[in-house]
């Protein structure tokens, strides 16, 4: 038990560090809301993005501490936080009220009742309908981006490595990165996971009030979070 203490104290300190930053949450719940089924994939890129910041901003205090302000870095960041929350809000409410081309089919369900419902296809001169992936690929680039910048705005993420100073073992470090690591990637994922089944869920049956009352309420927590974090900085 002794010997998996460092990994087991950097998984829970950093799933404690990801669920319990309302910034952390707030920039990936309206991208886990649209993507639905991978939606989990959301949480994957905004943890190794956050992962990259934060080993940048690492990097960048041990080499040139004294030539770079880095302290002035992590609080534009921290500041451009603020308004990436506002704009991913706005970008949720801009989702509800967008109009599409849409058209309804009727299906019969095992219970032979009519079910009305519409899906949404881009219309073009080609007879067949085309789904492209490419607004899923722009989330993920977007949340890893968004991670990455949540990395960069916190030199106090330090902190959360202290611990290592006091490893005589250079094996327990290694164990205490490789829980770090895994513990922000399955935080944000089974996060991700876990919103992403509820949209499932609202659309499967058919009840688009219920899907953008997730929408609105994902827009909101951003804006909520976003203007706060403002306010602070």
């Amino acid at each position: 038990m002794q010997e998996n203490f460092p990994f087991i104290a950097a998984l829970l300190s950093s799933m404690l560090h990801v669920i319990t930053g309302p910034d952390h949450l707030a920039a990936v719940m309206p991208f886990a809301v649209e993507s639905k089924r991978s939606a989990w994939k959301i949480g994957v890129f905004w943890g190794f993005g956050h992962l990259a910041g934060m080993l940048s901003i690492g990097l960048l205090f041990m080499i040139f501490k004294e030539f770079i302000p880095i302290e002035a870095i992590s609080n534009q960041s921290e500041k451009l936080v603020g308004f990436v929350l506002l704009f991913i809000g706005f970008w949720s409410f801009y989702k509800i009220f967008k109009k599409s081309d849409k058209h309804k089919h009727v299906h019969i369900h095992a219970n032979e009742s009519k079910a009305i419902h519409s899906h949404d296809h881009l219309h073009t001169s080609d007879a067949s309908h085309h789904h492209h992936p490419k607004p899923v690929r722009q989330s993920h680039t977007v949340s890893f981006s968004v991670g990455f910048l949540h990395g960069l705005a916190g030199v106090a993420h330090f902190i959360l490595f202290l611990p290592m100073l006091g490893f005589v073992n250079p094996f327990d470090g290694l164990f205490y990165i490789t829980g770090f690591v895994l513990g922000v990637l399955l935080a944000m994922s089974g996060f991700t996971f876990v919103v992403g089944r509820i949209a499932v869920f609202s659309k499967s049956e058919h009840n688009d009030v219920f899907f953008n009352g997730i929408r609105l309420t994902a827009g909101l927590f951003a804006i909520a979070v976003g203007a706060y974090w403002l306010f602070l900085n």
